[in-house]
């Protein structure tokens, strides 16, 4: 390890690769408040996060375990839960008095059509106004989960072993993933109602 008067230890977060502290002191720059999306392989999470002196307020969070309240029995970790987790976020960011904010993805790459920007999507679809590019949100058919429900028809015809094995998730709860598009309607208009 290097030594000496010229040598800095970078921040432990950096070392541990957890923050980006040159985009993070950006976001901070803009006063607004942050809509950060974290995902994992299990949940997504949206938080709105006030930047204070003494730390980060959260003013408004939603995670894609929550959605459990409003009927989804579908994973919590695909596209179509994501955007839910958005939209869940969002409409709780508007009933705090949030009506704008900017996006904070971490140290996740910004690839289009990904959960992060299934999320924004959703939050965006809520009311709030956050600033993006519509290039890099998912397309309607896979924020509905119809690609799912494509792919567990496709595999119920052609490889039923397969099917179980692959959605034997779904089958415990008994959901079929070729109906994912309908639970996710009936999911969103719980949403609408109840949140």
């Amino acid at each position: 390890m290097a030594t000496g008067p010229g040598y800095k230890v970078n921040l432990k977060r950096r070392r541990q690769q957890k923050t980006n502290y040159y985009l993070r002191r950006n976001l901070l720059k803009s006063k607004k408040i942050r809509m950060v999306v974290r995902s994992s392989n299990k949940h997504i999470h949206v938080q709105f996060v006030e930047a204070k002196p003494d730390g980060d307020i959260t003013l408004a969070m939603a995670g894609s375990k929550h959605l459990e309240e409003f009927g989804w029995k579908g994973a919590c970790s695909n596209i179509p839960a994501a955007y839910l987790t958005g939209y869940l976020a969002g409409v709780r960011a508007l009933k705090a008095g949030i009506k704008e904010a900017i996006l904070d993805i971490g140290l996740n790459p910004p690839q289009s059509g990904t959960r992060i920007f299934a999320a924004l999507k959703g939050a965006v679809d809520a009311g709030l106004t956050i600033p993006h590019r519509e290039e890099k949100l998912p397309e309607q058919d896979r924020v509905e989960g119809k690609h799912i429900a494509a792919y567990g028809e496709m595999l119920s015809a052609e490889d039923p072993e397969k099917y179980q094995r692959q959605f034997s998730q779904y089958v415990k709860k008994g959901l079929k993933p070729e109906e994912i598009p309908k639970y996710f309607s009936a999911t969103l208009k719980a949403i609408k109602k109840k949140a």
